[in-house]
């Protein structure tokens, strides 16, 4: 099977949309397939064209960012190049073009797979507002295109405006999640280094951008402290997101809680990112809309509990495992009862490291999404 693949940012860009975009190409040319991505050249120290781990990438210069996204004039034209030599392609969204290359798929004599990553949801400015009702058109109209729709989760699916109206060609497919065991040797230093060694610690990580909502948690820091005055909170993530100032905004309440923060930054090799997780005790997840994240399973497979707020999508994973507890969305007194529920009793969510891996089994995904792009393809 030759399987084209187009995104707006792959390797090495790093989200949990291209993780899991990057995991299904390279699962699958593990396999035997013939996988090309073409995808956004977001800077000009990428070369535009590599093989990584299997994968044929192409990069197509992008002329200026818009929002998220990126305007590259070439990236149509070359997709219809490379469509004559392809059985199949799949669309990574939320993508601008994602409506111009299912044309152009159905012109060739190819079907198209939208897998779905998670609803535009843009904050409340004047400008991002704008951005919303475009962008929402086009991939209005790409979803139209599909001939089949990948996510993660029907939970999503039920709840989503963009999604449920198509919901007949929705197929839920959970992630591939693959990642290394913690080190707790390594995970007990490294806490010993942060000056937190003996402390409780609360793990949060992500871009720091509006939907995350974590300023719901610097907001529950007080009300946690209240109880467990020696808490520490460790957050692994970009801080810097250029297309939204949220951590400007935030600013007033880290201040007020700079000396109980430790911000690592991002963390891109994973045993590192293993050990964060496997040094807190619990991880939160305060998001205000959250497709699936999968940092919390990430942190599960670490061993390490969730605490998340009950919106669809993001509380699957807490729902199948029972590694965690859910709690009220957009309120920071239930977030912080939540945490203290759970490291004070921390036992009673804990489960093992294979009762996780088996609920999000990675071979068990790509052979899902190979099975549904073998059925698509000519």
């Amino acid at each position: 099977m030759r399987v084209l693949t187009a995104l707006t940012y792959y390797y090495p860009h790093w989200t949990g949309l291209t993780a899991f975009a990057q995991r299904i190409a390279e699962g699958l040319a593990a396999r035997g397939h013939t996988i090309t991505v073409v995808t956004s050249r977001y800077s000009s120290d990428l070369p535009e064209r590599e093989a990584h781990n299997g994968v044929d990438i192409i990069r197509v210069p992008g002329w200026f960012r818009l929002s998220r996204g990126q305007v590259a004039p070439a990236f149509i034209p070359t997709i219809r190049r490379l469509l004559p030599a392809h059985d199949v392609v799949q669309v990574h969204t939320p993508m601008l073009e994602t409506w111009q290359v299912g044309a152009a798929a159905h012109r060739a004599g190819l079907k198209l797979l939208m897998t779905h990553h998670g609803d535009l949801v843009m904050p409340a400015s004047l400008p991002d507002r704008i951005v919303q009702t475009i962008v929402g058109y086009l991939l209005d109209r790409g979803a139209d295109s599909a001939d089949a729709i990948s996510i993660y989760t029907r939970d999503y699916t039920e709840h989503s405006d963009f999604l449920r109206p198509r919901s007949q060609k929705v197929i839920p497919i959970y992630p591939p999640v693959i990642f290394p065991a913690a080190d707790p040797a390594a995970a007990a230093v490294w806490r010993r280094e942060l000056g937190i060694d003996g402390a409780p610690v609360v793990g949060f990580a992500g871009r720091f951008v509006e939907e995350k909502g974590f300023d719901y948690l610097l907001e529950a820091i007080p009300l946690i402290r209240a109880q467990l005055p020696g808490c520490k909170f460790v957050f692994a993530g970009e801080t810097k997101v250029v297309y939204e100032r949220f951590y400007q905004r935030c600013l007033p309440l880290i201040e007020a809680n700079r000396e109980h923060l430790v911000i690592l930054g991002l963390i891109t090799d994973p045993q590192r990112l293993a050990n964060f997780y496997a040094m807190c005790d619990v991880f939160a997840l305060p998001s205000r809309t959250d497709c699936f994240a999968s940092v919390q399973v990430e942190a599960m497979l670490c061993g390490t509990p969730v605490v998340a707020t009950d919106i669809p999508g993001a509380r699957e994973v807490v729902k199948v495992t029972g590694m965690g507890l859910l709690v009220t969305p957009r309120d920071s007194r239930a977030l912080a009862e939540g945490m203290l529920q759970v490291m004070n009793n921390r036992e009673h969510y804990l489960r093992t490291r294979s009762e996780i891996a088996d609920i999000f089994n990675y071979e068990r995904a790509i052979s899902d999404y190979e099975r549904l792009l073998e059925s698509m393809a000519r």
